[in-house]
């Protein structure tokens, strides 16, 4: 029975089949005291000593272990808005991050900005009304230029979140900042 010299797995070749290493073709005898490790591929501690990290890795903490890196929670805030803005408020793992708080409360304070815009932009409409033909043309230009604002500010909120940039929106990002 051979054993291989890198990992300490019983193999049937010349290779390793779990890392790949080469095996002398005469069988190598295991060290005095040494045990091959079961075949579930975990090895207990020794007592005392040190113990290498199961076959998968350590698993990570915090939001890397729900999956999402912080940068990825960070621009997912701005994606649906104020829904995602409080599901990430109320979500265990990124909830107490800061950074992952201020974002999402930028994105709940930014999209209520963005609808209050669009309401004042409603009512200085209906204000123009009375003027026949420049009063539509306004309104259409008023309204174009708030949504257009509004989807460029968005884009460029989701992409300096995703590059851990954080970027502040002159009067909301100042309230955020005091929410995280």
């Amino acid at each position: 029975m051979a054993f291989c010299p890198n990992c300490g797995t019983e193999v049937q070749g010349r290779f390793c089949a779990k890392c790949g290493s080469p095996v002398d073709a005469a069988p190598a005898q295991p060290q005095p005291g040494y045990t091959a490790p079961p075949p579930g591929g975990y090895t207990p501690p020794p007592p005392g000593g040190y113990a290498p990290p199961p076959p998968g890795g350590y698993a990570p903490q915090g939001a890397q272990a729900a999956g999402l890196t912080d940068n990825m929670a960070a621009a997912l805030c701005y994606l649906l808005g104020v829904l995602t803005g409080i599901l990430f408020l109320v979500m265990a793992p990124y909830n107490q991050n800061r950074t992952i708080r201020f974002h999402a409360f930028q994105s709940i304070f930014f999209w209520v900005a963005a609808v209050a815009a669009f309401i004042a932009a409603s009512i200085v409409s209906i204000a123009l009304l009375p003027i026949p033909f420049l009063g539509a043309m306004l309104s259409l230009v008023l309204h174009l230029v708030i949504w257009l604002g509004t989807m460029v500010v968005w884009v460029m909120l989701m992409y300096k979140a995703y590059n851990g940039e954080r970027w502040v929106l002159p009067v909301i990002g100042p309230l955020a900042e005091k929410q995280a």
